[in-house]
């Protein structure tokens, strides 16, 4: 079935991107419809797994710069601002605190204090999954360090794997919507929303715009999921085997004193980023700098480096550039004249229902975030511009629709990564289970949560 899939995506995309250069588009020069060609076909290419991300990144940048599209300086621009050293130091401070052994130290304590329920196990997903996004900006990490963790509490309390898998579902699914609140929640997704939407915000100014929104989204998204999956045994966990892995460990070790400091003090510089104005990028990237120093570091080694993808890192530059390209070559302005209304809402609340619309729909039949993103910002960025909305309003809507909405695990990379016994212990069907409902959510927090927000703190 894969082998199937890949090869009708491979010949569909190449057909689709050959109609597009065929069938005559009034009022699009050549250069924006090699654009749209290459972008659809690429965008095929992603959904239906026809090779690795990273070799299809790879052939639509090459072949933009080859075909004429764009040149490499636009076409490569993320490499020239710090948003992509923000995603290579996310991944190193992520391997420090998980070598290190603090953010598995950080867990014991929380469970320690805080388990005491089924329910509270839970909730505490999605609470260390927020408090470890301080320290590990990228969720994947994130969510296997705690699920290391989790998978000892149901070894101790013997839970059957219905239960189980309901907690490894709050643990992958529930990094979604926790991961939106700090702008290095997720320093992918995160950083290319910055990107596309052109606005220069700092790591406070994120907080600003999306902390109530992403922490309603994730008590929203808790809840939903703490009323569709009840225990079905009684909860006894055993407190005192948790705490012989805590003492185990020992005191705080050197290394985790070092890492602690490091961090810690990259998250006052992050925290304070808009009175050095050093942007959050920079400071990730010393500080992964500084933690692989002799004597004031020695926490990163050579070996760190495998944790950096470079096909990840390839794959955002390609996603960027769909968007910087297509406002390059005039795609953007084409689409949004000929798809969209000439004119948008004029009520914040009415625009918020409709980009979620759009949005939804392209993740549903898409699945990839960032092809979505890829696609839609630029898009509804131009739309939202006759109604005088600044860009970052439609990119924060559209990043908001789709990173927290998922039907099936592979709308979600968060939620794909989990997926089988042997990482997140559930399947299919818990993860459409929540997922349905979970779309309701989007329009709550867009349309509910989001614009009145906006309009308190003046974005609107």
């Amino acid at each position: 079935m894969g082998k199937n899939k890949s090869l009708i995506g491979f010949v569909g995309g190449i057909v689709l991107a050959l109609l597009v250069w065929a069938i005559p588009m009034e009022g699009l020069a050549p250069e924006g419809k090699k654009c749209l060609a290459l972008s659809l076909l690429a965008v095929v290419w992603w959904a239906m797994s026809v090779a690795h991300p990273g070799y299809v990144s790879l052939f639509l940048l090459g072949s933009y710069v080859v075909l004429g599209v764009a040149p490499g300086g636009v076409v490569f621009g993320l490499w020239g601002t710090p948003l992509v050293y923000l995603v290579v130091g996310g991944y190193l401070i992520a391997s420090a605190v998980r070598d290190s052994g603090l953010g598995k130290r950080i867990a014991y304590h929380y469970i320690l204090r805080y388990i005491n329920s089924y329910n509270s196990i839970v909730v505490g997903a999605y609470v260390l999954g927020f408090l470890l996004s301080f320290l590990i900006p990228h969720p994947w990490p994130r969510s296997f360090l705690i699920m290391s963790v989790m998978a000892m509490i149901i070894r101790s309390a013997n839970l059957p794997l219905k239960d189980a898998a309901n907690i490894g579902l709050a643990v992958f699914a529930g990094s979604a919507p926790t991961s939106t609140i700090l702008l290095t929640g997720d320093s992918i997704i995160n950083v290319v929303t910055v990107g596309m939407s052109g606005a220069n915000v700092s790591w406070l100014g994120w907080l600003w715009y999306m902390g109530i929104p992403g922490i309603i989204a994730s008590a929203l998204t808790m809840f939903l999921q703490l009323m569709l999956y009840k225990p079905t045994c009684q909860f006894c966990l055993d407190k005192a085997a948790v705490a012989k892995n805590l003492a185990d460990m020992g005191p705080l070790s050197p290394t985790e004193r070092r890492c602690l400091f490091w961090v810690g003090l990259a998250i006052v510089a992050w925290v304070t980023d808009s009175v050095h104005h050093i942007h959050p990028g920079w400071v990730a990237l010393y500080a992964a700098i500084a933690m692989s120093l002799p004597r004031i570091g020695g926490v990163l080694t050579p070996a760190s480096w495998s944790d950096v993808p470079i096909a990840t890192l390839f794959f955002l530059t390609a996603a960027l550039a769909i968007g910087k390209v297509g406002d390059h070559a005039g795609m953007n302005q084409w689409l949004a004249s000929v798809l969209l209304p000439s004119h948008a809402p004029s009520n914040p609340f009415l625009f918020a229902g409709f980009v979620s619309i759009i949005a939804v729909a392209l993740h549903m039949c898409l699945g990839s975030v960032l092809a979505v993103m890829g696609i839609a910002i630029p898009t509804l960025i131009q739309f939202g511009t006759t109604a005088g909305l600044p860009p970052l309003v439609p990119a924060l809507l559209v990043f908001t629709a789709i990173s927290i909405h998922f039907v099936l695990p592979f709308h979600h990379m968060n939620v794909l990564v989990g997926l089988g016994e042997k990482q997140g212990m559930y399947g299919d069907r818990e993860v459409i289970r929540l997922g349905v409902p979970l779309t309701a959510v989007v329009f709550i927090v867009t349309m509910l949560v989001q614009i009145p927000w906006w309009k308190l703190i003046g974005l609107l």
